[in-house]
């Protein structure tokens, strides 16, 4: 029965694809795995996961010497950065403390040249008042003690020389922002190292020692006996280059420059700081000797010494008021400072050269044609105006030969 069935079955399939010759049997099937298989890992989690293993087994002995290379860098760049922010908190209290010195100056300048003519007024009307009124002597008396105290301020404004006291701390604010600049720069363009880290403290070290902070005890000296240059840097450090740049040509050039600046830069401005500070020294003393001469005269007015009293005390008086104002209006201390700055600039300029050409191993010098970059500008000159310099290379080179002066810029 079954067979007949199949039979059947086959037959009425046989019949129908004749029937339908256009059509195609299809036959599908889909495989299903067993429930009880687990998922194929992935290829490319397999080689992450070993790769990562290899990582982990390897890392402490192979990168040990790296890490800590890097971090005796970054300790050193985090050391360099705050030197770097206390060169720029030095230049702010030193802008703050040389303004207020300046304020102090015009204190004085004004104050005093007030109190004299006051006085020198005073001592005129005490001459001329009528003796038995007794205002003459009211006159007289307040005229000397007014002189007595132009005096004094004079000697405590001669002895600090406000002026120049602003100058120092104007001087001192931009080469400690100079500073931080140049630290930023290698912060920014070189890798650090603690070489680095104590060529700044030096640096700060030297600007503080050059320009103090404090006025009493720490000022510095007013009224020197040698006139010297101004120094504000340290002792200069020899440091490996990789390149050196340094020519023959170069070499004749700085030597000429080197020539010209100890020949006339520096000496004319060493020579003029002695001529200022003498005619200080002068004015330092004439002002407060003016007051107390005409302190003096306003206290012999009405003693039966005639009208003498009177001229002495308003001359003397006015004389006074001039010599201050000469000296502390025309900032003869400031002017003082200024050049024995410029005097130090130049020495500074001296001793580069003098460093990078005494090095007889080139590799230690700074990269020449940088460093002749930096002296053109330094000196305010082209780098053809400097390479001519070099006919004052030939020694001797008498004064009289030397027709200019290196420095441009002042």
């Amino acid at each position: 029965m079954a067979a007949l069935h199949a039979h059947s079955l086959l037959s009425r399939r046989t019949s129908t694809t004749k029937l339908l010759p256009s059509r195609r049997l299809v036959c599908r099937a889909s495989l299903r795995a067993p429930e009880t298989l687990r998922p194929i890992t992935r290829l490319e989690k397999l080689m992450l996961g070993e790769e990562a293993a290899t990582k982990k087994n390897r890392g402490p002995l192979f990168f040990v010497r790296k890490e800590e290379d890097g971090d005796r860098a970054s300790m050193a760049a985090a050391k360099l950065r705050a030197v770097a922010e206390a060169a720029a908190d030095r230049s702010e209290m030193h802008a703050i403390i040389g303004q207020q010195r300046n304020n102090w100056a015009h204190f004085f300048l004004h104050s005093i040249n007030s109190i004299n003519l006051t006085a020198s007024l005073m001592a005129g009307f005490a001459g001329g008042a009528v003796p038995s009124a007794g205002v003459g002597e009211a006159f007289k008396i307040s005229s000397a003690v007014l002189f007595t105290a132009a005096a004094g301020l004079m000697l405590v404004s001669n002895k600090i020389q406000p002026s120049q006291l602003a100058e120092e701390q104007r001087n001192a604010a931009r080469l400690f922002k100079q500073l931080e600049r140049s630290i930023q720069t290698t912060l920014n363009l070189n890798r650090v190292d603690e070489q680095d880290v104590e060529e700044a403290m030096e640096k700060v070290l030297a600007l503080q020692k050059a320009y103090p902070l404090s006025l009493l005890p720490g000022m510095l000296e007013k009224f020197p006996e040698e006139v010297k240059p101004t120094v504000w840097w340290p002792e200069l450090r020899r440091r490996r280059s990789r390149s050196n740049g340094w020519s023959s040509e170069l070499k004749k050039a700085m030597t000429g420059v080197l020539q010209v600046l100890k020949t006339k830069d520096e000496e004319q401005y060493l020579r003029l700081a002695k001529l200022v500070l003498n005619i200080n020294k002068t004015l330092a003393v004439a002002g407060p000797l003016l007051a107390g001469i005409a302190a003096v005269g306003a206290g012999l007015i009405g003693n039966d010494h005639g009208s003498s009293p009177v001229m002495v005390a308003v001359v003397a008086g006015a004389l006074a008021a001039v010599v201050n104002t000469l000296e502390h209006g025309g900032q003869v201390g400031m002017v003082f400072e200024l050049l024995r700055n410029c005097a130090g600039f130049y020495r500074k300029l001296e001793e580069e050269i003098e460093f990078n050409m005494g090095e007889e191993e080139e590799g230690l010098r700074e990269e020449g044609e940088v460093f002749e970059v930096k002296m053109a500008l330094q000196l305010g000159r082209s780098l053809p105006e400097l390479r001519a310099l070099a006919s004052y290379s030939s020694p001797p080179c008498e004064r009289e030969e030397i027709k200019e002066f290196a420095g441009k810029l002042f």
